[in-house]
């Protein structure tokens, strides 16, 4: 993905809500990126397949705007989604008191609480000199995502108990299912950075 000239970088902590123990990274990001930039490097550092539609809920003062790819054969009548493509991350997070949530697969509905945790922006006076150069990275995670397409949470919750135990009768299918490679425990930073600096 290279670098991303910004004025701000974004330090974010995304969580899957609902598992024990978290499934969570910490990464950092320029402020000039799309939320549907975001959305990419989001699939990257969790390890998600981009195979399924996404949504960004924004919350300020209790009103809540969705953002997302506008699809007349999915949208509701009653929601309007703003195009994320054209919704810059600094533009619309400019604090970190709000809150914001990323939706994965509106099946299995895996829900992302994203924290702002800091936001650097450039000193006054450099503003009119070069900006700041951003490498967007992970800097720490702790176990991996779920296997795509696995049923959210109650789903995900059979899948480890049959993954877990060699006498259970879904054990060898379910392994050869989700992969040889499988391990929920695992998270490596520098897969997760190689596989992030390739990204388009």
């Amino acid at each position: 993905m290279g670098s991303y000239q910004s004025e701000s970088r974004y330090y974010l902590h995304i969580q899957l809500t609902g598992i024990e123990p978290p499934i969570w990274r910490k990464i950092v990001v320029p402020g000039a990126i799309s939320l549907h930039t975001l959305h990419k490097m989001l699939q990257v550092v969790m390890g998600w397949e981009n195979a399924h539609l996404y949504l960004f809920r924004l919350t300020i003062n209790e009103k809540t705007t969705i953002y997302g790819l506008p699809d007349p054969d999915w949208e509701r009548a009653d929601i309007r989604i703003r195009d994320s493509r054209r919704t810059k991350l600094d533009a619309t997070v400019w604090t970190d008191w709000l809150k914001l949530t990323y939706e994965y697969d509106l099946g299995d509905s895996w829900m992302h609480q994203i924290t702002i945790e800091k936001i650097e922006h450039l000193d006054d006076e450099n503003l009119n000199e070069d900006a700041l150069w951003i490498t967007p990275r992970c800097l720490a995670g702790e176990r991996a995502c779920p296997p795509e397409d696995v049923g959210g949470i109650g789903g995900y919750a059979l899948f480890l108990e049959a993954w877990q135990n060699p006498t259970h009768p879904e054990h060898t299918r379910l392994r050869q299912w989700a992969g040889a490679y499988y391990n929920p425990e695992l998270f490596s930073v520098q897969q997760v950075n190689s596989a992030l600096a390739v990204v388009d």
